[in-house]
């Protein structure tokens, strides 16, 4: 599959994902914090296009609002990845062999020793479930991963004839790193920003799971699949809708990613011709 096709249909994929997010901002087909048990598992058709759960919700509404909810948190915790990572990501590289970059990666080393998943528990022992503590779980988890992409990419590019130049004119290092090479790894960056973002939507659905993500009555992509669990043999859609929203919706982040590196990748469009 060629990178303008990963990126279309990728973009296509996590398009509807999105829109229906933002279409749940102004409206659902039903309240969602509403219970109906006299409508209560109901098969898809009539009111209840994708049928209701166990206590009477729409189904289609409950997984709009369940995107609204991922997406937001997987959004909000890649931005705090990124604009905490990347700028000690070009400190470390801007500074490299010195203390200050030792201190940054050895940093990177401690959080990439505890999982997303038990800096949530770590978090929520202190503080309590809730959306917000998954956001900085996930966020503290991104923040080594910019950092060590950005240092890395940036260490090849202070060793050029241009940013020597750029030294031998007087500028330093911080102007160097924000002038030369930011702009030169954005493409990067972006890349690893939809990265990052898929890998939230799935840590967000894993939290949620356990019930350290968004608490009732908000719903979320993954406690609908922990609370149709005891149902999957009896009413299986209960589970099959949350999962096949969560695989398509990181599946189009991906195909986007693939798409975008090969797009902003000089040395993969030559290949490609």
């Amino acid at each position: 599959m060629s990178g303008r096709v990963q990126l279309i249909l990728g973009g296509a994929l996590s398009a509807v994902f999105l829109l229906a997010a933002a279409l749940s901002l102004v409206w659902v087909p039903h309240d969602v914090a509403a219970l109906n048990i006299a409508d209560r598992l109901r098969p898809p058709g009539g009111a209840y296009l994708l049928g209701t759960d166990q206590f009477g919700r729409d189904m289609l509404s409950m997984l709009m609002v369940g995107a609204r909810s991922s997406i937001a948190v997987a959004l909000v915790a890649v931005g705090i990845g990124m604009g905490v990572g990347v700028p000690l990501g070009l400190l470390a590289a801007a500074n490299r062999s010195g203390w200050l970059d030792e201190v940054v990666m050895r940093m990177n080393d401690l959080i990439f020793a505890f999982p997303a998943l038990v800096i949530a528990i770590l978090i929520t022992a202190v503080l309590g479930p809730s959306a917000l503590n998954a956001i900085l779980a996930i966020g503290i988890f991104n923040i080594p991963v910019f950092a060590r992409v950005t240092r890395g990419a940036a260490l090849s590019l202070w060793t050029l004839d241009y940013i020597l130049a750029a030294r031998v004119a007087g500028k330093g290092r911080a102007r160097i790193s924000v002038e030369h090479i930011l702009p030169n790894i954005a493409s990067l960056l972006i890349v690893q920003g939809s990265i990052q973002f898929s890998l939230g939507i799935l840590a967000e659905a894993g939290l949620s799971y356990v019930g350290l993500g968004a608490q009732p009555p908000t719903p979320s992509w993954g406690r609908m699949l922990a609370e149709a669990q005891t149902m999957i043999y009896t009413h299986p859609l209960l589970a099959v809708l949350p999962g096949l929203a969560i695989v398509l919706m990181v599946l189009g982040l991906n195909l986007m990613g693939d798409g975008l590196r090969d797009a902003l990748d000089p040395r993969l469009r030559r290949v490609a011709r």
